[in-house]
């Protein structure tokens, strides 16, 4: 149970998952209410196909895609695994990556280490490369999850370009934060997720450019949805709700990174100042996001105190079903036992000032009590808050 209200909690765990925009909410409601299959061919079939198309066309648009290579999907890990699916290339994946790549990828594939701030080093992908002939697929993040760090895909599309290897781009945590086209980035595929941008749980997609247009066995046969490339009828209210909730995000993109930035920097300011340390903090990163050390403090602790204090922050990634771990991606970065004392903070869309206010002062305080251990807590679940 918690220990404050909902209406006292506040959530500053956005990279996990978004509260919904209001015309997203909109949208899905306008969607639930059409009776119809969009794969039926009567009027409400019809009715409802043309709100799918017209969220394919928005999503296309949006992101730089051509709309017939716009393949809906049920989020962000099933794209993931969606480009991965019956690749016959060896498959190179970033240290970093999230789990929904490192565990879709085919045995044998290779991870590539990374620069202590977190960012692949173009000349270990080419070396890479150059071992395998070029013939690969390439995985590479375009925002870290965790840190937020920003990797250099753009160089890395330019290296698989000339050694004639493919690149897909996890873009789940980039997307509505920053200006981002799939046709410009070079990447021959790239995953999106709706709720990471304000819509409902349960959409995302999988945009196809470059060597992978046409190339892309299904997952799932069902009854040849999505061209063939998907099966199963859509979720259509959770797409509609996607797709209203990326044209809200992309439209205030550049006025919601100035906020974030200056607040998360005033975040980091202030833990930095308590003893904390700021992961990442070298290199570019969203303006949103910012992962916090705090030395001897073990994070399932500070995970607990600021639960009770009233705030909602993570550890690691929102994907671990309940567990608690040490960060593979601090451990990548060569940042030791410090990946299991490390949180993760990121802010809303909808983020107050004074919210922030009230996290700078409950993290102080935390920083300089006693440690406290979850046993001693027996009514709190750290694992409710999904490292």
């Amino acid at each position: 149970m918690d220990t404050v209200s909902n209406e006292l909690f506040t959530l500053f765990d956005a990279n996990a998952s978004e509260s919904p925009r209001h015309a997203a909410l909109g949208a899905a409601e306008a969607a639930a209410c059409a009776a119809g299959n969009p794969a039926s061919v009567h009027r409400a079939g019809r009715a409802a196909r043309a709100l799918l198309e017209s969220a394919r066309e928005r999503i296309a648009g949006l992101f730089g895609a051509e709309i017939d290579d716009v393949v809906f999907t049920s989020g962000g890990t099933e794209a993931n695994a969606l480009a991965l699916h019956g690749v016959a290339r060896p498959v190179l994946y970033g240290a970093t990556e999230h789990d929904a790549v490192r565990h879709a990828a085919p045995a044998g594939a290779q991870g590539l280490a990374v620069q202590s701030d977190g960012r692949l080093d173009p000349d270990t992908l080419s070396a890479a490369l150059a071992a395998t002939q070029g013939r690969a697929l390439v995985c590479l993040m375009l925002a870290n999850n965790e840190t937020g760090v920003l990797h250099p895909v753009a160089a890395a599309a330019q290296i698989c370009r000339a050694h004639g290897a493919w690149l897909h781009v996890d873009a789940v945590q980039a997307a509505g934060r920053l200006p981002l086209d799939l046709a410009s980035l070079g990447a021959d595929s790239m995953a999106l997720s709706g709720h990471k941008l304000g819509g409902p749980q349960g959409a995302g997609a999988l945009l196809l450019g470059g060597a992978r247009r046409g190339r892309l066995p299904p997952m799932l046969l069902g009854g040849g949805q999505e061209q063939g490339r998907r099966g199963g009828t859509p979720a259509l209210p959770a797409i509609a709700g996607f797709a209203a909730a990326a044209a809200v995000a992309v439209a205030g993109m550049a006025q919601a990174a100035s906020l974030h930035g200056r607040l998360r920097d005033r975040i980091e300011q202030a833990a930095i100042a308590a003893g904390a340390i700021a992961c990442g903090a070298a290199a570019p990163r969203l303006p949103n996001t910012t992962c916090l050390a705090l030395p001897g403090r073990a994070a399932a602790a500070q995970l607990i105190a600021l639960d009770i204090a009233g705030y909602g922050v993570s550890a690691g990634s929102a994907c671990s079903s309940g567990k608690l771990a040490p960060s593979h991606v601090l451990d990548a970065m060569g940042l030791g036992v410090l990946a299991g004392q490390a949180i993760r903070v990121s802010l809303p869309w909808d983020v107050q000032e004074a919210s922030v206010d009230g996290f700078i002062a409950a993290y102080i305080r935390m920083a300089a009590g006693p440690e406290s251990h979850p046993e001693s807590h027996p009514e709190s679940h750290p694992e409710s808050h999904a490292a």
